[in-house]
């Protein structure tokens, strides 16, 4: 009976988590397309960006 509750509880922990993760991905891709959308409207020649961001193991 306690192995049972013990996974319940983890089962539903593991959702919980889940829901979150996705939460904060889906946050930031929306910010990240705001920018982008920022950066489309600008006047101006488009900008070449690379295709991996020099801070990517900046550390920020």
């Amino acid at each position: 009976m306690l192995t049972l509750v013990v996974t319940m509880i983890l089962y539903v922990a593991g959702f919980i988590f889940l829901y979150g993760v996705i939460r904060v991905a889906v946050r930031h891709a929306l910010e990240d397309l705001e920018v982008r959308r920022a950066e489309a409207l600008r006047p101006g020649p488009p900008q070449e960006r690379p295709f991996v961001p020099e801070t990517f193991l900046a550390g920020n």
